[in-house]
């Protein structure tokens, strides 16, 4: 029994002669740490979130808008090289036709090319030709065999202007293979600038193939405005080059992360000054609807780059007083939080640890030094009994006073105490920053430019809509044109399939006679038409069929000539109309009808639903005719819910679709834009999240590792002074309380064989 009992002593000692991992101190040293780190934060951060005069939301929504003009600049190209290949495939398909009909033909159906013409491949002689002069003599008909030979391209004019050009080939048997030819100017179709915005479109090198907003000096009168035009045109062409160098590299490595929303290289750009007005830019690569997904217009290389006067307010320029003075205050809370954990808890259990140590080497001369209070001062009094049993005082012996080592009246404030008493401190900073201090209400000023962008946007995508929709029409209208009064149903299901495999917007597209027999269809099975007198009939090439359900029924529909009523009818897939508008920073879009009712939204909503009453009157109001078109409008509400910018854009322009009268509108809190009170709130809210944060995981970790234990051991250390010697006491963690607890179990191990050597002859005299 000696033998292991002395085994085990020695173990214990062994163990407590390890080096103590982990403890007391690395909470308080981790927490140190964060409160420094934090401090540093809140000063910089909170000192930089007002400092700009243009808004991080400015710069931000000029990013949005160059990405918008990208998107549009792309589905329009494509578009009409698709339009083109199509409508080629189309006519040779059928009996050859001459070329002034063929040009004819496509002018009627698509008013979209500013010139076209007709080429006989082998020869190079002009066939036919319509609008402006197509720059005939800049194509090389010897390579248009070769790969991507019939890919657009861009050619420059003599007077510095740039066309794109698109191509096609008309071929029937035993006749020379014809060229079709299609030019267009590299123009935004439905872009809504503004009045002050000038938009560019940049190739590779950073040269300006075409702009739109700014003058030239000789079409202004006063000097100051040609000067004004010349620094707007530098400006631009500075921009330009920037912009081209950016969009040279890949998406994800231009990309910051958790930006999303664009699948290309888009960016912001700050410019000069001038008289108080800083130009700023957004530039944006033409990129595939898909991430990583080309097209014909992505390979052209091309760049949309927006540029707009900002007026600088100087007022929003805020100094670095209120960061700085939440850091001080951290600091000095931080530090007294500290100096509180290491003068009463740390240093306190460090003696404890020392003088546990000097009893089990058997110093003995010495009285243990108590600790003031709490835990500790109950294991150091419990340790000064210890070591006058050690030296032969029973364990009931003494008088009971201090001099006894007995335990006295225990302190009230223990180590959890105290560990509540850092937490209310750290705490008292924290929730003023999480709570109180830099609240942004409904007050705010919202940045005259981003309601601006807001309108201008939503405008864009009511335009987008529109003309989708008369894309539509115009190539229903080409296929009723084409199938005329004797192509077989075999030769129009051919027709359909083709045309709706090269359009992703319809659900099914089919013939329908005037008795209403399905003759062929592509696609889905179509929903019924009215045809009764009870029904909605088809008055207009494009129409909602249905006035309640899941999904609105969108549909258009072309009289074939010479069928005695047929028609060519799409219908339209809704998920089609959805997709032009998701559109990144403007929130909540919804497309609705002259009943002011929800066609379509980027987001979830119930078909057929109403808006919100404040919403509803937006509409009414920006239906109001002023000439010959309802202006877009925006509104900043403010109320108790916050800001929100909304803004409301009717259908403008012509084509079949301007009869739907529908209605674009956005809306979206102003609290999500990097506007200055709301940014300076968010990093205030930040910096409290972060210290309570700070605060409950270091001080719940103090509590979890030693101060738990730490009550624990005090109760089997005065258990083990009023005499208990069975109870084994076993470490939980290798630290410092570990090590106290190792230390009683070896003088718990000494006093057995004391009291073994004091009973020995005893026995033997019996």
């Amino acid at each position: 029994m000696a033998a292991s009992s002395s085994k085990r002593r020695h173990k214990v000692r062994r163990r407590a002669d390890m080096s103590l991992l982990g403890g007391i101190r690395p909470p308080i040293a981790v927490l140190s740490a964060l409160l420094l780190s934090l401090a540093g934060i809140t000063a910089l951060g909170l000192g930089r979130a007002s400092q700009d005069s243009v808004p991080e939301a400015v710069l931000t929504s000029q990013q949005h808008f160059a990405e918008d003009g990208a998107v549009t600049m792309r589905a329009s190209i494509d578009e009409s090289v698709t339009d083109l290949t199509r409508t080629a495939g189309l006519f040779s398909a059928g009996d050859p036709v001459s070329p002034d009909a063929v040009l004819d033909k496509i002018g009627s159906v698509y008013q979209k090319w500013t010139g076209t013409a007709v080429v006989e491949i082998e020869s190079g002689r002009m066939l036919a030709a319509r609008g402006e002069n197509v720059p005939v003599t800049a194509i090389d008909t010897g390579k248009l065999a070769q790969k991507d030979g019939l890919s657009p391209r861009i050619v420059r004019l003599q007077n510095g202007e740039s066309r794109l050009l698109a191509f096609a080939l008309l071929s029937w048997p035993d006749r020379p293979q014809q060229l079709l030819i299609a030019s267009n100017s590299l123009r935004f179709p439905g872009v809504s600038r503004g009045q002050f915005r000038s938009i560019a479109v940049v190739d590779t090198t950073g040269h300006i193939l075409s702009r739109d907003g700014v003058h030239e000096p000789e079409e202004v009168k006063t000097e100051k405005q040609r000067a004004d035009a010349k620094r707007s045109a530098e400006q631009l062409k500075s921009f330009a080059e920037t912009a081209a160098t950016k969009t040279r590299q890949h998406p994800l490595q231009a990309k910051e992360p958790g930006s999303g929303g664009f699948p290309g290289v888009s960016g912001s750009l700050r410019g000069n000054t001038v008289r108080g007005d800083r130009a700023v830019a957004g530039y944006a690569a033409l990129a595939g609807p898909q991430p990583g997904e080309g097209t014909v217009a992505t390979s052209l290389g091309l760049t949309v780059v927006a540029m707009v006067d900002v007026a600088e307010d100087p007022t929003r320029v805020a100094g670095p007083f209120f960061g700085l003075v939440s850091a001080a205050a951290l600091l000095l809370i931080g530090a007294l939080a500290v100096a509180l954990l290491l003068g009463t808890v740390q240093r306190p259990l460090l003696k404890l640890f020392l003088e546990s140590r000097r009893l089990t080497r058997g110093d003995l001369t010495r009285p243990v030094s108590v600790p003031r209070f709490g835990e500790t001062a109950r294991i150091g009094r419990a340790l000064e009994r210890l070591r006058r049993q050690l030296l032969g005082e029973p364990a009931d012996g003494g008088d009971g006073g201090e001099t006894s080592g007995r335990p006295g009246r225990r302190s009230r404030l223990g180590s959890r105490a105290l560990i509540v008493i850092c937490g209310v401190l750290l705490l008292a900073w924290s929730a003023p920053m999480l709570l109180l201090f830099n609240r942004a209400d409904s007050t705010v000023a919202v940045p005259e430019q981003v309601v601006s962008d807001q309108r201008e946007r939503t405008q864009t995508i009511s335009d987008r809509v529109r003309r989708a929709l008369n894309e539509g029409h115009a190539d229903l209208v080409s296929v009723a044109s084409l199938i005329g009064n004797r192509t077989t149903p075999d030769d129009m299901e051919k027709v359909l399939e083709r045309t709706r495999t090269e359009h992703q917007r319809y659900r099914s597209i089919y013939v329908r006679s005037a008795d209403g027999t399905v003759q062929a269809r592509a696609g889905e099975k179509p929903h019924a038409l009215p045809t009764g007198s009870k029904g909605k009939p088809l008055t207009q090439p494009i129409s909602v069929l249905n006035e309640s359900g899941k999904e609105p029924s969108v549909v258009g529909y072309a009289e074939i000539p010479g069928r005695n009523g047929a028609m060519v009818i799409g219908e339209f897939r809704i998920d089609f109309i959805n997709a032009l508008l998701k559109r990144p920073g403007l929130g909540q879009v919804r497309v609705v009808d002259s009943e002011h009712r929800v066609i379509g939204g980027n987001s979830g909503y119930l078909a057929f639903d109403s808006l919100p009453e404040r919403l509803d009157e937006l509409v009414s109001g920006t239906n109001q005719r002023v000439g010959m078109n309802a202006p877009a409008g925006a509104v900043v509400y403010r109320d108790g819910d916050g800001v929100q910018i909304s803004a409301a854009a009717p259908f403008a322009g012509g084509g079949a679709a301007k009869q739907l009268r529908w209605t674009v509108v956005s809306w979206q809190p102003a609290s999500g834009l990097a506007i200055p009170e709301y940014s300076l709130q968010n990093r205030t809210v930040l910096a409290g999240l972060l210290g309570i944060t700070a605060a409950v995981a270091c001080l719940g970790w103090l509590y979890i590792v030693v101060v738990r234990p730490l009550r624990e051991l005090a109760g089997q250390a005065e258990s083990l002074a009023d005499g208990d010697r069975r109870t084994v006491l076993f470490p939980h963690h290798h630290d410092e309380v570990g090590a106290v607890t190792r230390s009683l179990e070896i003088v718990r191990q000494q006093l057995q064989e004391q009291r073994r050597r004091d009973s020995a002859p005893l026995v033997g005299r019996n």
